[in-house]
């Protein structure tokens, strides 16, 4: 199969018009990927809908510690856009739990991607401080999908 410019241009415009993010196709030795980026507005509050101020100042709340949001460790991304495993089956016991310690090149999970189970080893050697989805959930390229420390 020979990949022309129609075929990629179909491919193109369901990428577009749909909620896929990026298409692969591998045929032998030829291989296209097309992906979508996605951007996310930051809503903009213009001067005539701000609330006027009162004469009284308001008091001032202390900023809360962000500590629940700071991540411990170093992320391990997603290699692909896929659906994410703990388990190499339903019934097997998860490749890795929070508080167990890796080494690199060990597998931690897999991403099924096109029927093709891939699995993902750990890019670095540690321990697994949080892992960020939940089994069978669908992540995207570039993903957290664990913190090592």
């Amino acid at each position: 199969m020979k990949f022309d410019i129609e075929y990629i241009e179909k491919l193109a415009k369901v990428l577009a018009d749909g909620a896929l993010t990026e298409i692969s196709l591998e045929d032998g030795e030829q291989a296209i990927t097309i992906r979508k980026e996605v951007i996310t507005a930051t809503p903009v509050i213009s001067a005539a809908a701000a609330p006027v101020a009162s004469s009284a100042p308001a008091p001032q709340a202390a900023p809360a510690p962000a500590k629940e949001d700071v991540k411990r460790g170093k992320p391990l991304t997603s290699p692909m856009v896929g659906t994410f495993y703990k388990s190499p089956s339903p019934d097997a016991k998860p490749f890795v739990e929070v508080g167990q310690t890796v080494k690199q090149g060990d597998v931690v999970c897999i991403v099924e991607a096109m029927k093709l189970m891939n699995e993902i080893e750990s890019e670095f050697s540690g321990t697994i401080t949080e892992i960020c989805v939940e089994n069978g959930q669908p992540v995207e390229f570039g993903q957290v999908l664990m913190y090592i420390e």
